[in-house]
């Protein structure tokens, strides 16, 4: 094992152990010495998730980093995806996923039910102070359409099948 695989190793055990303030110093000194290493930009960004100082904008930078450095793993790019869901942003939410479904189209359908689920239960919460009639109909729709994607069917299809 390289010193570098050694360090990450011991990174993510202190990740995997909660010692959130010690993974993400050791993930930050793994970068200063690689900072090509996609897994400890991501691994940083898992980290700082259980610290509160840290801001949204600083992880959704590092995840986006990880992401860069190895543009197919669509693993680094989905929880972009789903980090953007959860703090609000929901058109870059969207886009990292569909982005996903282009990269692995073998599991396109599990990504696009993904933004959907996301999107339906988390755009409510976010949009509570603007949550009127249309706005609730525009979030079921949104999803709505990305859960037809899922299944590869369109709206007349999915009509048809549920009034047979």
């Amino acid at each position: 094992m390289t010193d570098i695989e050694e360090e990450l190793g011991k990174a993510e055990m202190l990740l995997a152990h909660e010692d959130f303030e010690k993974a993400r110093k050791k993930f930050s000194d793994i970068i200063k010495s690689n900072p090509g290493s996609a897994r400890a930009h991501f691994g940083k960004a898992e980290a700082s998730m259980g610290l509160q100082k840290v801001t949204a904008e600083e992880i959704m930078e590092l995840y986006k980093k990880a992401w860069e450095l190895e543009p197919d793993n669509v693993y680094y790019l989905t929880t972009l995806g789903s980090f953007c869901a959860d703090i609000g942003r929901f058109n870059e939410a969207e886009q990292y996923y569909n982005k996903a479904t282009e990269i692995d189209e073998e599991n396109a359908s599990l990504y696009f039910s993904e933004f959907a689920i996301a999107y339906f239960t988390k755009a409510p919460v976010i949009m509570e102070k603007f949550l009127d009639e249309n706005t609730k109909r525009m979030i079921k729709k949104k999803a709505l359409t990305y859960l037809l994607k899922a299944l590869d069917m369109g709206p007349d299809e999915a009509k048809k099948l549920l009034e047979s």
